[in-house]
């Protein structure tokens, strides 16, 4: 159960009412509980979105490798939320449904290519350890230049936030993704 009540629509002020319309025009509906908590500091929130966005719409990275890295930080931390929300992003970028089974796995899988198990590497050893090897940014670096590089480092460093975000708020993961 979540440590912060879950805002909506019907909750806005007349100082609220526009972030409402933000989320709702950018956002799946219905609205998800990490953004309905997050609505309880809307300041944050609103800073929030437009991090995210530029995250998804702003960068060189291929949505496919963001995705990889994403499910790969949501299972090095266990976030169940964090996979659920992200299953069909990944599917819509272009990973296989074997693929996305295989994340957890990745390493011992022949169904990725060079470059994403160097990506859900460093991912998953940024995420495990926080510090990445030298070995392990080579790697990914040898496909990747540096502007890739960088969205890589914010992407693997704002979903291990999102899923601290959501642990410490004890974030429910809504009806819908329940099996």
């Amino acid at each position: 159960m979540t440590r912060m009540p879950y805002l909506s629509r019907e909750d806005a002020t007349p100082d609220t009412a526009a972030l409402w319309d933000r989320v709702e025009a950018e956002r799946k509906m219905p609205t998800a509980n990490i953004f309905r908590a997050l609505a309880n500091a809307p300041v944050l929130l609103d800073a929030f979105l437009s991090y995210a966005n530029a995250l998804r719409d702003g960068s060189e990275l291929s949505p496919k490798l963001r995705e990889l890295a994403i499910l790969t930080v949501g299972h090095a931390t266990g976030s169940r939320y964090e996979i659920a929300h992200h299953q069909s992003h990944a599917l819509k970028a272009g990973v296989t449904p074997e693929q996305l089974s295989a994340v957890p796995d990745f390493e011992n899988s022949g169904l990725f290519d060079e470059t994403e198990r160097a990506v859900m590497r460093i991912a998953e050893e940024s995420t495990l350890k926080v510090d990445v090897t030298e070995t392990r940014w080579a790697e990914a670096a040898t496909h990747l230049d540096d502007t890739q590089m960088v969205e890589l480092a914010l992407t693997i460093a704002w979903y291990n936030s999102g899923v601290r975000i959501m642990g410490m708020l004890d974030i429910d993961l809504e009806d819908s993704y329940l099996p």
